[in-house]
């Protein structure tokens, strides 16, 4: 078995088929890496069996979107090299700062939930289910997580877990119950959040563990902490991470938190234009490339 692993969770709504998800997301993923480290890319290429994703959605919603839907897509975002001047624009306008405003209020005040609008009311309600743990849904899915790195942990290689949006909350639950009701030895060596919700309060006081203190309140079992989140993305509005979780780098649970987001760009285009928290945009940015290149050499044997 192989020392390194990348591990991916996805975000929420249906996604394709499980292996053909993977495999593009691994294509972007790959392409951001060519981009700025070729040596670490020519690496990559020979380890895509290190390359792990969890098909938590098909759980969820029992259905998957058609791959063919995302192709194109993806196809134009490797013909761009960056944002456009109209790409930057659109993230930090306007309508995205009422946004946060109007969030911002209501996560600090729950009863005003019914004043959110498109994805961010979405977002929420499509994460009740899973906090609420309906019919034992989120723990299916944190065991589904469990099974692909228990054995991972117990070798003693590295681990990157890689967690979108949803999926950096799932992550979390998990390795919280690993480390806190299992007390399995080893550590996820990387953590690595795109574009994650994990700093609002909403999600904050619905992780397992929050009603404790000290060292009980936090996963034991993550050696670094990386976020990354880019203008514009609606789903991380409170976008750094390091001040919310200060306590585990206090209390020595984590070598090290990082926070980039300033001036970090998703510029994937779908159907409807511009989306800036899409998990292909996070995978061919620079910024993201550099921390999976860095740990990936890093952890060279």
């Amino acid at each position: 078995m192989s020392k390194r692993h990348i591990v991916f969770v996805p975000g929420k709504s249906p996604k394709p088929e499980a292996e053909s998800h993977r495999d593009l997301l691994w294509r972007t993923l790959l392409e951001g890496v060519r981009r700025i480290e070729p040596e670490i890319y020519e690496e990559l290429l020979e380890n895509h069996n290190d390359f792990r994703f969890i098909d938590w959605n098909y759980i969820y919603y029992l259905e998957h979107d058609d791959i063919n839907t995302h192709l194109p897509y993806v196809d134009d975002l490797f013909k761009r090299d960056g944002p456009s001047d109209e790409d930057i624009k659109q993230a930090k306008a306007w309508r995205h700062k009422l946004d946060k405003f109007i969030y911002n209020t209501v996560d600090s005040t729950p009863v005003l939930l019914r004043l959110l609008r498109g994805q961010i009311k979405e977002a929420v309600e499509e994460t009740t289910r899973y906090f609420d743990n309906e019919e034992q849904i989120a723990s299916q899915i944190r065991e589904q997580l469990k099974r692909e790195l228990r054995p991972l942990l117990a070798d003693g290689g590295k681990v990157m877990v890689i967690g979108h949006s949803m999926g950096s909350v799932i992550t979390y639950d998990t390795l919280w119950a690993l480390s806190q009701l299992e007390h399995l030895p080893g550590e996820v060596d990387m953590f690595l959040t795109l574009g994650s919700p994990l700093g609002l309060n909403y999600v904050q006081e619905r992780l397992l563990g929050f009603e404790k203190e000290g060292i009980h309140k936090y996963p034991s079992n993550i050696r670094h902490w990386v976020n990354v989140a880019a203008d514009g993305d609606l789903i991380a509005l409170d976008r750094e991470l390091a001040k919310d979780y200060a306590e585990m780098v206090a209390l020595k649970m984590l070598d090290s938190f990082t926070d980039h987001c300033e001036d970090v760009f998703n510029y994937f285009h779908g159907e409807d234009g511009l989306n800036c928290h899409r998990s292909y945009g996070y995978l061919i940015n620079p910024v993201v490339s550099k921390v999976i290149a860095d740990w990936w050499r890093a952890t060279e044997e």
